[in-house]
């Protein structure tokens, strides 16, 4: 058994949809699970039409005809025969998901994760039919109904035991080697949909990994592998080409694109080896996620996070800040399921950086104004250094202001203006 993920960026059109089936095509003499994301920058669109969020109804209707545009280009695109059933298909989940944005708001977590994953149930809906026409044979899966979680909404908790039953139950049995199914969703005992974080759908393939046991699991990338920085804030990038599980751990914390935070865990706890290809060059060797000792070449490595905003947190008193006002500012942090980037505190303040959304910015101002004075920096960019050094810092700083600065051994982290 092995599995594979796509990305929005490998199937954000029909040619690279084209290439993803010869990808595919080259592995059916194995069972194969693939996870595939919302194609391109759909998850992007549907945020804005998520109820509640501020849009007028005719832009609302404006992007969603957008996004049943481009799914339907694609797909005028890649079947041959216009009377194919997945038009049909796609047209029902396009008629589901304007009654969904059309609802009331209720709560935003879960009101965001009802809308937009219907991004993943296109995309693979479209994917699977298209595969089926040119004779790759495969099953469509509604993931919903194996990854269950709790009802912790934009991130929901993995429950791993009853995960691995329904795995086994309904993946490991089927007749066709292919499977393809969603990345990024999932679902309660309820039967509502909950999401995995945002870009976690190297998450869902690992935990697929993890239940079923798989021999490896590769996520498949625009990149040639995992490479020492993002090669859209970096021009000499360096690929790593082994690097060990812990590692991996500690680069995807500090939020390395190439893969999802929760990721490497599962597959850890299995031993796993986790396998990063380019899906513009697939016969290329790429990166090797695994046991090893030490990563190879060592290089230091950088993270770019922008859109970050710096909020400092001050009792109105003047008083301290202890450990009240920490469980205070922390349980609002964790009702609202906002992760934290960076934090800092001193005996008046307490600073946080997060990734910047203004819904979520407001509610933190509704739930702490009462007790706290709130001061915050909109459009900053936090750098991530690992294996740093002070000419390092010089050159990537290259004269802008710290905000924040934190540094151990190995690692250091500055909040600076963007350029």
């Amino acid at each position: 058994m092995k599995v594979f993920k796509f990305g929005g960026a490998s199937v954000n059109s029909a040619e690279a949809i084209r290439n993803v089936a010869e990808i595919v095509r080259q592995y059916l003499e194995t069972p194969l699970v693939v996870v595939i994301s919302a194609m391109g920058k759909t998850t992007n669109l549907l945020e804005k039409v998520v109820p509640g969020v501020p849009a007028s109804d005719n832009d609302r209707r404006k992007l969603l005809q957008q996004n049943t545009d481009y799914h339907l280009t694609i797909a005028d695109s890649l079947f041959a025969d216009k009377g194919d059933p997945t038009f049909g298909r796609l047209r029902e989940l396009f008629g589901q998901l304007d009654e969904v944005s059309a609802r009331k708001a209720t709560n935003y977590n879960f009101d965001y994760d009802q809308t937009v994953s219907f991004g993943e149930l296109i995309s693979t809906t479209l994917i699977s039919g298209y595969l089926n026409s040119v004779g790759i044979s495969n099953v469509w899966v509604d993931v919903r109904d194996v990854i269950r979680t709790n009802e912790n909404y934009r991130e929901g908790i993995v429950d791993f035991d009853t995960t691995r039953r329904q795995a086994n139950s309904q993946l490991s049995t089927l007749n066709s080697q292919l499977v393809i199914t969603q990345g990024f969703i999932a679902g309660t005992a309820a039967g509502t949909t909950t999401t995995l974080g945002r870009e976690g759908s190297d998450y869902s393939a690992s935990i697929l990994s993890y239940c079923l046991d798989a021999d490896n699991m590769t996520i498949w990338k625009d990149v040639p592998g995992f490479l020492n920085a993002d090669p859209k804030f970096f021009a000499n990038t360096i690929k790593i080409n082994k690097i060990p599980f812990n590692e991996a751990i500690e680069l995807a914390y500090y939020g390395a694109s190439v893969i999802h935070p929760k990721t490497v865990k599962p597959i850890q706890n299995k031993g796993i080896q986790l396998n990063i290809k380019s899906f513009l060059d697939p016969s290329a060797d790429g990166s090797v996620i695994g046991p090893f000792d030490s990563i190879e070449p060592l290089t230091p490595l950088y993270i770019f996070k922008n859109n970050q905003i710096l909020i400092s947190i001050q009792p109105k008193d003047f008083s301290f800040i202890a450990e009240e006002n920490l469980q205070t500012i922390f349980a609002v942090l964790a009702e609202l399921n906002i992760r934290v980037n960076l934090m800092q505190n001193s005996a008046l303040s307490f600073s946080l950086c997060l990734d910047y959304n203004e819904i979520l910015l407001d509610k933190i101002r509704e739930r702490l104004e009462s007790q706290f004075r709130l001061v915050y920096n909109t459009g900053l960019q936090l750098i991530t250094i690992r294996y740093y050094n002070q000419q390092i810092i010089d050159e990537i700083v290259d004269g802008r202001t710290i905000l924040l600065q934190q540094r151990s051994r190995t690692t250091t982290q500055l909040l600076v203006d963007s350029k």
